[in-house]
């Protein structure tokens, strides 16, 4: 009968001691090592240099810097930086394609030929061409990227 007589009382006194008291709640934090689908991804952070030695570009370069010398020393462009195509106009049935590895990539337009206009900047997005609005050109995104690759970015 004691035990029934607690088990009714319970929820009133701890209702009533959680507002008297100040919550000094804590949250449980994961020890568990992080598992992996697959193999890590390259790193972008070099070495460093061995105390008393200066480094090289190679052993100090880190991030977008890194993956760039790390693709020159493979033979391979690792960004495109070569000029769009402005031996011809774009129209809508044969638009001028520009490649990129993102959904969306900024665009500088001199006209047809080249520099026959002030130079106009837009962007191009995959699900939509542009067109310049000095020349009338038109491209279109050559998306060579991951579909729903950049998901988590809110």
């Amino acid at each position: 009968m004691y035990n029934a007589a607690l088990r009714a009382v319970r929820p009133v006194v701890v209702r009533s001691t959680r507002r008297s008291t100040p919550s000094n709640a804590f949250r449980a934090l994961s020890t568990t090592t992080p598992r992996f689908s697959g193999p890590a991804p390259p790193s972008l952070y070099g070495e460093g240099a061995k105390p008393g030695e200066i480094p090289s570009d190679e052993q100090q370069a880190t991030g977008l810097e890194r993956f760039q010398l790390l693709g020159e020393m493979n033979g391979v462009d690792s960004f495109d930086l070569e000029p769009l195509d402005s031996s011809r106009v774009g129209t809508l049935e044969d638009p001028i394609k520009v490649f990129s590895l993102d959904t969306s990539r900024i665009v500088g337009c001199t006209g047809s030929p080249a520099e026959s206009h002030e130079l106009h900047w837009f962007t191009v997005k995959k699900e939509k061409n542009r067109r310049c609005p000095e020349c009338g050109s038109v491209y279109v995104l050559d998306f060579q990227g991951v579909e729903h690759h950049d998901a988590h970015h809110h």
